[in-house]
């Protein structure tokens, strides 16, 4: 049996997080074939893998968000019209209502149109001003086409794609993701899983209203169209999965059918972090704490940074051990190194990429400081060394920390508001200085990733799903 995994800015590009989840998935499923459609910005980045392909990864297919129109030169221009069907479905895609996608899908996939003609010819400028029209008459039309040509530009570059043929389609996303997703099941008939680690419309709306590429009223339009393709994805789904509780209501809020949706918390290999080496000579009479992340704005380490400076002020044999790749934002990354030269801070050391176990039991207790997450494994790792945590309260973190209402273990760390440098810089000195505390907590978190969050719970969870999509069998 093949499956296919739809994945969108992850796997096998960059280390960690998702990508990291996708390659245990895999691996946990030797007798399965798998192939990957990555979802990639541009030709720049094809084949640029940071991640090791398991064995049993046949092939890897990538997909442009940004891409020049490969159709031949004398149609690429064209003003070819669409039919009166067409031009009706590419409008209830724009206007958002009882949208056609089953045309849209044969439009694309069938036809293989121009983009360029399509976006620059009159049946696209006529329904971007019928909407215009509607809802937006009080801006300049001109700004908002060119907008419009923008937002529609990846999504039909995404229709655009050749999908290749599986027995079923795994998309770690909705989003882009799960519109590719979608068009293979109409396609070929397949079914469709759709996982979501952090809820993807959430995720882009806070980036949205964050960013300063996206003026006002154009803000809404792009959040509308990830809510569009969330849609789409959902209703497309045979199966929807939530790492936790409350991600599943994110996902009914949405607008997921609530019986699609099963709760598959993330697992791992406990038994990778016992007997891993502990602290050394060059360790005596420090407190290390230790930072599992990418270095990116959405890990907000310049907080965590800022928080360390304050706290080694009143635990001053701390030190700030920052692990993980630097060269995904290496403009971000710079600023962090600035900080830390600008504020004077001792001891924080960036180690760049590194494996994990060769760290973490020299760690008294980690911490993470993202400004959204989903569950995090590098919580669930901490957790399997017997460390404890201290994290912001975003996704699944305060539940992993505190334990959900059927877990009485007991706190295995300290939750922050996000962005709080007072509250970060106070979690660290309450730990730093209480050995017992640390001891108590870590044996809480140990107790917790044995209970409840293993590998094999996780795959046994995925291995039920596949055999119902795949051999039509029932979901226990």
């Amino acid at each position: 049996m093949r499956i296919c995994v739809v994945a969108e800015g992850c796997y096998p590009y960059v280390v960690g997080g998702v990508s990291g989840w996708i390659n245990s998935m895999i691996k946990a499923f030797p007798d399965y074939e798998f192939v990957v459609l990555a979802i990639v910005s541009n030709r720049e980045m094809s084949g640029k893998f940071k991640m090791e392909l398991p064995e049993n990864v046949v092939a890897v297919y990538e997909a442009y968000l940004d891409d020049v129109d490969w159709q031949d030169g004398s149609q690429k221009h064209s003003a070819k019209r669409l039919s009166s069907r067409e031009y009706s479905a590419l409008k209830s895609v724009v206007f958002g209502e009882d949208t056609e996608w089953e045309i849209i899908f044969e439009l694309f996939q069938s036809k293989k149109i121009s983009l360029d003609a399509l976006l620059m010819g009159p049946d696209f400028f006529h329904i971007v001003e019928e909407f215009y029209d509607k809802e937006y008459s009080q801006i300049v039309f001109s700004d908002f086409l060119w907008t419009m040509r923008s937002i529609y530009l990846p999504l039909f570059l995404m229709l655009n794609t050749n999908i290749p043929v599986a027995d079923a389609y795994h998309c770690v996303a909705t989003g882009y993701a799960g519109v590719l997703g979608s068009m293979a099941k109409y396609l070929y008939g397949c079914p469709l899983i759709i996982s979501e680690h952090g809820i993807y419309t959430r995720e882009r709306e806070e980036e949205i209203l964050k960013a300063n590429w996206v003026a006002g009223i154009y803000k809404n339009i792009w959040i509308e169209q990830f809510r569009k393709m969330s849609k789409l994805a959902y209703n497309s789904a045979d199966v929807v999965t939530s790492l936790y509780g409350h991600a599943r209501e994110l996902q009914i809020e949405i607008g997921c059918p609530a019986e699609k949706i099963m709760v598959t918390p993330n697992g791992i290999i406990t038994e990778n972090f016992a007997n891993i080496p502990g602290k050394t000579e060059k360790d005596e009479g420090k407190i290390n704490i230790g930072a599992v992340l990418r270095v990116t704005p959405i890990k907000d380490v310049k907080t965590m940074i800022q928080a360390f400076g304050f706290a080694k002020q009143e635990a001053p044999n701390l030190v700030l051990y920052i692990m993980g790749p630097t060269d995904e934002d290496p403009e971000y990354a710079q600023e962090c190194f600035d900080l830390v030269e600008a504020l004077q801070i001792k001891d924080v050391i960036f180690t760049g990429r590194i494996n994990v176990r060769d760290y973490l039991g020299r760690m008294d207790f980690t911490i993470l400081t993202s400004i959204s997450e989903g569950q995090p494994l590098t919580i669930l790792e901490s957790y399997a060394a017997g460390k404890p945590t201290i994290a912001t309260d975003v996704g699944n973190c305060r539940e992993l920390i505190y334990g959900e209402d059927y877990d009485s273990l007991g706190a295995a760390g300290i939750i922050t508001h996000i962005m709080n440098t007072q509250e970060i810089a106070d979690a660290m000195v309450k730990l730093a200085k209480d050995s017992e505390l640390r001891e108590r907590m870590g044996r809480a978190g140990y107790e917790r990733v044995h209970k409840y969050f293993r590998l094999d719970q996780m795959r046994d969870k995925y291995s039920n799903i596949y055999a119902r999509m795949l051999y039509k069998g029932n979901i226990n």
